[in-house]
């Protein structure tokens, strides 16, 4: 940042997406597909060395690290639809914590580490929704035509996603805190 150059971290075969650092910076966690598949691997950035945390034939992806670094939370569609998984940050057996109706994805943990924010499809509107890192307590802040992309303020407290309303030609950045009782557009000079 401090010196606007930019920088190739890595160069891997096939689709790479849903980037992000650890908490302490030293490693970027993402998806990595190689043939119908995706899955979950950290990359360290001083080694460039790769790990593959999931091995599965469903698609693993949009990973988040918890504050403390020492889990992970990620959306995989191995039960049939996307759902949410915790793991260690290291690796290990999948816990699934979502387990309403639809389809659950872009989890993001809290900087705080009490919640997970997440993307809810449904009855053909995407929610947006916070539950506790157990899978407990689901709590859907707002619902629209299409809203996703959750990410965190750094207080924890206040979200700000993307929504695109019925027939409008792009979407809007909107914040909500986690009460959902407080939501407001964030004036942009595009869509």
């Amino acid at each position: 940042i401090e010196t606007g150059q930019r920088e190739v971290v890595g160069n891997f075969p096939g689709m790479t997406f849903s980037p992000r650092f650890s908490p302490d910076g030293q490693k970027v966690i993402m998806s990595l597909q190689q043939g119908g598949n995706a899955n979950i691997y950290t990359m360290d950035l001083r080694s460039r060395n790769t790990t593959r945390l999931t091995s599965s034939s469903s698609i693993d992806t949009a990973p988040s690290y918890a504050p403390d670094g020492s889990q992970i939370v990620f959306e995989s569609d191995r039960g049939g639809r996307q759902q949410l998984y915790v793991m260690a940050a290291g690796g290990g057996e999948a816990k699934r914590i979502s387990f309403g109706n639809g389809s659950y994805s872009t989890p993001v943990w809290s900087p705080r580490g009490d919640l997970i924010a997440f993307t809810k499809q449904s009855g053909g509107q995407f929610s947006i929704g916070v539950m506790r890192p157990d899978g407990s307590g689901e709590r859907i802040l707002t619902t629209g035509f299409h809203n996703e992309g959750p990410t965190w303020a750094p207080n924890g407290r206040v979200l700000m996603f993307f929504r695109q309303n019925a027939g409008a030609s792009g979407p809007q950045l909107y914040s909500i805190d986690v009460t959902g009782r407080n939501e407001q557009r964030v004036p942009t000079p595009e869509f």
